[in-house]
């Protein structure tokens, strides 16, 4: 399985993981196989994930991930999608939280790979499902449950 990470950086900021991280978190979150995956991952600052979150789902703030499906039959490769996170929220998330921040890039990067296969926690049920998983993945990683503070 060979998995390509496209890291777009669009915001000049020192503390964020290394492409080598992003492709560890975006390994372990994929629930089937793939013989060749590109995934595309951007990092941006607070306006243009307001800008994003305003434009594709009607919210006027910013937010840490976003998950933009690639169900699209022109593209010529396997991508599920493409995810956006908010590097400054990241960071302004883990201080709040008392979390490592490499931890929590780790978590949204998964939050946001899930929600690329399809998983959502719109039901109880589903947040259920979706918060399990993601804590099994974080695991295995080495990373603690994000939803125990």
């Amino acid at each position: 399985m060979a998995i390509i990470v496209d890291l777009q950086i669009d915001i000049e900021q020192a503390d964020i993981p290394a492409v080598t991280d992003f492709g560890r978190w975006v390994t372990a979150a994929l629930r089937e196989t793939h013989a060749q995956l590109e995934q595309t991952i951007c990092v941006v600052d607070e306006s243009q994930s307001r800008e994003l979150n305003l434009r594709f789902r009607g919210k006027d703030s910013a937010t840490n991930v976003l998950a933009f499906p690639g169900d699209s039959e022109f593209l010529e490769y396997d991508c599920l999608g493409d995810l956006v996170l908010c590097a400054p929220l990241v960071a302004l998330e883990a201080a709040q939280q008392g979390k490592a921040q490499t931890a929590h890039w780790a978590h949204l990067v998964v939050h946001g790979m899930l929600h690329l296969q399809g998983y959502d926690h719109q039901s109880d049920t589903q947040a259920l499902e979706m918060e399990t998983l993601e804590i099994e993945i974080l695991d295995t990683l080495g990373y603690t449950n994000p939803y125990n503070d």
